[in-house]
């Protein structure tokens, strides 16, 4: 996240950063709670060596504000929409991969894509059952995936 403008934004948009700070969390609670809109690009806690990620970065301005980001990343299907129409792609031929269930297969299920869960990242074998959806395919790293 950085910081554009301390005067009335109309927006607080957070990404994955290494360089978040208290003033950074201080100034974008402060603007979120005086009416800027919370954008985030994705829900993510964390990365498969447990670094913190876009979600984690929220949490504390979702906690002092008690205002949720409208995430326009993954899960959101508008995200893939938008990108399958930027390359002139459809759902039924097109796949997502990905290692974590409750970002990268969610939105895939969402916008009707084939999906493939690898299990070397977030997401394990035995977070699937926790979950209301299902990956078309799971492999144990994405170098064993082969022609689906």
């Amino acid at each position: 996240m950085s910081i554009s403008t301390d005067i009335n934004p109309d927006f607080v948009i957070v990404g994955e950063t290494r360089s978040y700070n208290w003033d950074m969390i201080h100034k974008a609670s402060r603007f979120v709670a005086g009416g800027a809109r919370f954008i985030a690009t994705n829900p993510d806690t964390h990365g498969p060596a447990y670094s913190p990620a876009c979600g984690a970065l929220c949490a504390a301005i979702e906690r002092i504000t008690g205002k949720m980001p409208f995430y326009v990343g993954k899960p959101s299907s508008w995200i893939i929409r938008s990108a399958l129409n930027h390359i002139q792609g459809h759902s039924e031929n097109t796949i997502i991969i990905g290692d974590n269930m409750r970002t990268d297969i969610l939105a895939g299920f969402q916008a009707g894509l084939e999906t493939i869960l690898v299990t070397s990242g977030v997401s394990q074998m035995s977070d699937i059952e926790k979950e209301p959806f299902r990956p078309n395919h799971v492999f144990a790293c994405a170098g064993d995936i082969d022609v689906v």
